[in-house]
């Protein structure tokens, strides 16, 4: 599984935020803007901290196997792989949803009447922010799931999660 880079996630923030921006202009045109849900925030942040119990759990867990504390509980290769799976999945969604909001947020800010599309433009900035949680703690835990470099036994695969 390839890594995400942050540049790919920028790229997605940035079309997206373009296109949502183009589209809004052309919404509000018609004189008729939708709103933004106040949920996306919080779902977003839930999202969030969803992720960081994860790679919190996968860092300790993985760091008492590495120190060969007693007791500690190996980390099943399967349950990491699919943590960062959702964790990649997650920031790509996140990504996209975020520059959805700010398109939508830039518009509202500069409406001739911001006070009428105050609480709009606070909510899709809220959504950026908690987005952008997102992807900073799925970032933290795909570099938590990174495999251990090659010892050079030409195997090219590490044995087991590192803790870095």
């Amino acid at each position: 599984m390839k890594p995400l880079r942050l540049r790919l996630l920028l790229g997605i923030f940035v079309v997206a935020t373009a296109l949502s921006w183009a589209g809004t202009k052309l919404w509000n045109s018609l004189d008729t803007l939708p709103g933004v849900p106040a949920a996306a925030p919080v779902v977003l942040a839930a999202i969030a901290v969803i992720l960081l119990a994860t790679a919190i759990s996968l860092r300790s867990r993985l760091k008492a196997v590495r120190d060969r504390a007693p007791g500690a509980k190996r980390v099943d290769p399967l349950g990491a792989a699919r943590a960062l799976v959702l964790g990649q999945a997650s920031a790509l969604v996140s990504a996209l949803v975020s520059g959805v909001y700010a398109g939508f947020a830039i518009v509202l800010l500069t409406l001739p009447d911001f006070e009428a599309h105050k609480g709009p433009a606070l909510t899709a900035g809220l959504a950026v922010l908690a987005g952008a949680a997102v992807v900073a703690v799925a970032l933290w835990l795909q570099h938590i799931c990174k495999l251990p470099e090659d010892s050079g036994d030409g195997g090219g695969k590490g044995a087991a999660p590192s803790a870095r």
